[in-house]
């Protein structure tokens, strides 16, 4: 993008930061190095596919998107991106592949011999109405011939047990067959086993590939890379507190770069800056997803005057957690103090976390262990940056107290 003026470029903005759908374009991507040459090396080993699986926003769809830019092959790369629902059947599922996919047949025109003119068929209508493994074998067998052929399942996990368990199925068929196609299947889950039950019949022919929360470095080459784009730039402090408050989810990088960048275009600016950030969080805050905004109201609101539901909630998501994203009650006492500027023990906010289990609050966290024991977590994994930003926007927290919390992983305050 060449250089152009504050107003051109805000124009531009939304193309290269997008928090509300996922990342497309190969040169927009960062990181994720690793997953990216275990799912290419899937693609090049016949009778493998792959899984793709972890928490919302941590860009599983975004990788899945660049697969086919990082493969070098001398045929066509076709590979048809479908999103799963809670409807789909197995036939509706490979229906909607197939229609992306067209069959080519040479014919005879009538009354010439030696005329020959192709026909164009979509691959979706040689199907029946009710579609097998074995179906789904065979023909992909005819369409692998001279393409490499990628069939990404997104949003896996919403479909029933029995669809999934006949794409299970399918992956085996297609594997102990060696059929010219790799199936990608995407969806939120901690586990391979949450995400596909019959997994341990197609381990073999299965990579796993777990998204885990994106680095430091990686969240910041987003923003480098998209303000290049843009030709524009950010601070080094601008950059590490955006990555800071994304906590390793890019949804939230692309969102505070978004509002930061439109910040300081309209400012007439073309670096960002931590000032920048700061002011965009309200903006992010209000951009955020409607229901985890709906679950936050709920889980702070009471008649009880003088209630702490606000603080505890922020304190939790202030807390430290362990890999799996669960904490204990006492990880919640260091925050809670600061926010609340003096020394507070569990008892006085243990039936707070208590409370945000249930559907009434919002059903914000889950709870494991036994009673002695507790630990707990936050059900989607995008609300606790939200609830960060709302208490750096309600000036209940300053920037310095999130580097303080983040003391522990190198992280200084942002002046």
């Amino acid at each position: 993008m060449g250089e152009g003026t504050p107003e051109q470029i805000a124009l531009e903005v939304g193309k290269i930061f997008t928090p509300a759908v996922p990342v497309s374009e190969s040169d927009l991507f960062a990181g994720r190095l690793s997953e990216i040459r275990r799912i290419v090396d899937a693609v090049n080993q016949r009778g493998q596919h792959a899984a793709i699986f972890g928490y919302r926003g941590v860009g599983k769809t975004s990788l899945a998107n660049i697969i086919s830019s990082k493969l070098t092959a001398n045929v066509p790369v076709v590979a048809p991106h479908v999103n799963c629902d809670s409807l789909d059947t197995f036939t509706s599922l490979w229906k909607k592949v197939l229609s992306d996919i067209d069959l080519q047949q040479k014919r005879k025109l009538p009354g010439f011999q030696l005329e020959m003119f192709v026909e164009t068929k979509n691959a979706a209508d040689v199907l029946g109405d009710s579609v097998s493994p074995d179906d789904i074998r065979r023909l992909f067998t005819f369409l692998g011939e001279d393409k490499v052929l990628i069939v990404i399942f997104d949003e896996f996990d919403r479909m029933d047990s029995v669809a999934r368990r006949a794409v299970a199925d399918t992956i085996k068929t297609l594997s102990d067959h060696a059929v010219p196609v790799t199936v990608i299947i995407v969806g939120v889950a901690e586990t391979v086993d949450d995400l596909i039950s019959e997994h341990e019949s197609i381990e073999r022919a299965l990579v796993q590939v777990e998204m885990p929360r994106m680095s430091r470095p990686e969240l910041t080459e987003i923003l480098t890379r998209g303000t290049k784009r843009l030709s524009m730039s950010i601070t080094d402090e601008a950059a590490g507190f955006i990555a800071t408050l994304s906590h390793g989810l890019p949804h939230y990088t692309h969102l505070l770069g978004l509002h930061a960048a439109r910040t300081a275009l309209d400012l007439g600016k073309k670096k960002i800056s931590a000032d920048h950030v700061n002011a965009a969080i309200s903006q992010a805050v209000a951009n955020s997803d409607a229901s985890l905004r709906s679950d936050f109201r709920k889980a702070i609101t009471s008649p009880q005057q003088g209630n702490i539901f606000r603080e505890v909630l922020l304190a939790a998501a202030m807390a430290p957690t362990d890999e799996f994203g669960y904490f204990p009650a006492a990880a919640v006492r260091a925050p809670l103090s600061m926010i609340r500027g003096r020394h507070c023990d569990i008892p006085s906010f243990a039936r707070h976390l208590k409370s945000f289990c249930q559907k009434s609050r919002g059903g914000v966290l889950e709870k494991s262990g036994t009673h002695f024991k507790l630990r707990y977590r936050f059900v989607n994994a995008l609300m606790p940056p939200l609830i960060v930003m709302k208490g750096l926007a309600d000036q209940q927290i300053t920037a310095a107290d999130v580097f303080e919390v983040k003391s522990g992983e190198g992280e200084r305050p942002v002046n």
